[in-house]
């Protein structure tokens, strides 16, 4: 908590100097506007006394200067920063601390100590029935750097992360659990799933392969079937994405929405 205090007063400190400075480089680089009518009037006085000009055209020049001033459209004074300006900004910086010190006080836990991230990890390890799949993936995070062969908690670990909208990271632990048994129909399935979900919905070459392994693996993959039909259909190949699909659409109740969208996409294909 010192150190927290102790930032929070430095951060608050280099805030106010930063306001104050700006004010103060703003009051030092106004300068007032030069009154450019008079300066030409005074010029135009000059060339009188030195003779070159007449009566006449002085008084045509001396009229078309002032005409010009009239018709000029007036200037906004510049703005100009004060000491009492600055007073006012500091004490509004001051009062704006105060006033987020006593919220904190009111609503907050001073004197709560902060928890590491072990500490966290340790408290949702004691109730993982009660935890969402982030924390859940943080669990399994660490029991995983526990113990970096235990390929049911690195399938597990990547269910998690794919749930927790890590599809990236959930990829990297089924490769890792792939490099344990590449017998895996279940991992390589979860593996494509994951490429597919990190490339926004393409299925990519590796998710492709992952899915191709999957059902050589196990014919019963519904899923790695679905995206490789996904895969042919995209690319104009009616026949694959009918083999793909045919056994998905046969344990599929004809009264689900998703057997009736496969058949349809068959037919609209040829």
């Amino acid at each position: 908590m010192i150190v927290f205090w102790t930032l929070a007063g430095l951060i608050t400190a280099l805030a106010g100097v930063l306001v104050l400075g700006h004010a103060r480089r703003g009051a030092d680089t106004i300068a007032p506007e030069s009154d450019t009518g008079a300066a030409e009037l005074a010029e135009l006085d000059r060339l009188k006394a030195r003779g070159l000009l007449d009566e006449d055209t002085l008084a045509s020049a001396r009229a078309e200067a002032a005409r010009r001033l009239l018709t000029a459209p007036p200037v906004d004074a510049p703005p100009v920063v004060g000491g009492r300006d600055r007073t006012l900004t500091l004490g509004a910086l001051v009062a704006t601390c105060a006033v987020a010190l006593g919220l904190y006080f009111v609503f907050g836990a001073p004197g709560l100590p902060d928890q590491s991230w072990e500490r966290r990890v340790d408290d949702w390890a004691e109730s993982p029935e009660t935890l969402d799949a982030p924390q859940i993936a943080a669990v399994l995070t660490r029991a995983v750097r526990q113990e970096p062969d235990n390929r049911m908690a690195l399938t597990m670990l990547g269910a998690a992360r794919f749930e927790a909208g890590d599809p990236i990271g959930a990829a990297s632990a089924f490769r890792r659990a792939l490099a344990l048994d590449q017998n895996d129909a279940v991992s390589w399935a979860r593996l494509g799933e994951s490429l597919v979900r990190a490339a926004e919905g393409d299925v990519g070459g590796d998710a492709e392969a992952a899915f191709t392994r999957a059902i050589a693996l196990d014919p019963d993959q519904l899923g790695a079937r679905y995206f490789l039909g996904e895969a042919a259909l995209t690319r104009g190949d009616t026949t694959r994405a009918r083999e793909m699909w045919t056994p998905l659409i046969a344990v599929l109740d004809p009264a689900d929405p998703r057997r009736a969208d496969l058949v349809a996409r068959l037919g609209a294909a040829g």
